[in-house]
Protein backbone atom coordinates (compact mmCIF):
# COMPACT_ATOMS: atom_id res chain seq x y z
CA UNK A 1 0.00 0.00 0.00
CA UNK A 2 1.51 3.28 -0.50
CA UNK A 3 2.24 5.99 2.28
CA UNK A 4 -1.37 7.95 3.14
CA UNK A 5 -0.76 11.33 3.77
CA UNK A 6 -3.61 12.20 6.41
CA UNK A 7 -4.18 15.55 4.89
CA UNK A 8 -5.70 13.97 1.76
CA UNK A 9 -8.22 11.40 3.57
CA UNK A 10 -10.71 13.68 3.48
CA UNK A 11 -13.78 11.87 0.90
CA UNK A 12 -11.61 9.04 0.31
CA UNK A 13 -13.01 5.80 -0.47
CA UNK A 14 -12.14 2.15 1.85
CA UNK A 15 -13.28 -1.09 1.49
CA UNK A 16 -13.39 -3.64 4.26
CA UNK A 17 -11.78 -6.86 4.31
CA UNK A 18 -13.82 -8.15 6.28
CA UNK A 19 -17.49 -6.44 5.89
CA UNK A 20 -19.37 -6.96 9.27
CA UNK A 21 -23.49 -6.12 9.24
CA UNK A 22 -22.79 -6.03 5.21
CA UNK A 23 -20.88 -2.76 5.64
CA UNK A 24 -18.33 -3.14 2.85
CA UNK A 25 -17.11 0.48 1.26
CA UNK A 26 -16.80 3.29 3.37
CA UNK A 27 -16.02 7.20 2.71
CA UNK A 28 -14.03 9.10 5.21
CA UNK A 29 -16.54 11.86 6.09
CA UNK A 30 -14.85 13.87 8.72
CA UNK A 31 -11.03 14.72 9.61
CA UNK A 32 -10.62 14.90 13.93
CA UNK A 33 -8.01 17.06 14.56
CA UNK A 34 -6.15 17.60 18.11
CA UNK A 35 -5.17 21.16 20.11
CA UNK A 36 -2.35 21.38 17.93
CA UNK A 37 -4.43 20.65 14.60
CA UNK A 38 -2.79 17.15 14.02
CA UNK A 39 -5.54 14.85 12.80
CA UNK A 40 -5.79 12.20 15.44
CA UNK A 41 -9.10 10.37 13.85
CA UNK A 42 -11.52 10.43 10.92
CA UNK A 43 -14.97 9.50 10.58
CA UNK A 44 -15.73 7.01 8.44
CA UNK A 45 -19.67 6.85 6.77
CA UNK A 46 -20.59 3.46 5.17
CA UNK A 47 -22.17 3.50 2.06
CA UNK A 48 -24.85 1.14 2.36
CA UNK A 49 -26.75 2.93 5.41
CA UNK A 50 -24.77 6.14 5.97
CA UNK A 51 -23.51 4.73 9.56
CA UNK A 52 -20.74 6.72 11.12
CA UNK A 53 -17.33 4.96 12.66
CA UNK A 54 -14.61 7.39 14.53
CA UNK A 55 -11.32 5.32 14.04
CA UNK A 56 -7.58 6.55 14.35
CA UNK A 57 -6.55 7.17 10.66
CA UNK A 58 -3.49 4.81 11.24
CA UNK A 59 -5.70 1.89 11.05
CA UNK A 60 -6.83 2.70 7.59
CA UNK A 61 -2.46 1.64 6.64
CA UNK A 62 -3.42 -2.04 8.29
CA UNK A 63 -3.60 -3.94 5.03
CA UNK A 64 -5.55 -7.35 6.57
CA UNK A 65 -8.74 -4.70 7.46
CA UNK A 66 -8.45 -2.44 4.77
CA UNK A 67 -7.96 -1.72 1.14
CA UNK A 68 -8.05 1.68 -0.88
CA UNK A 69 -10.39 2.47 -3.22
CA UNK A 70 -14.04 0.32 -3.72
CA UNK A 71 -12.87 -2.92 -4.97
Amino acid sequence: MRPLNPNKLLLSKWTAVLPQNKERHFMVTELIRDDAELITGCILQAVINGHDYNIDWRELKNSEHWQQGWK
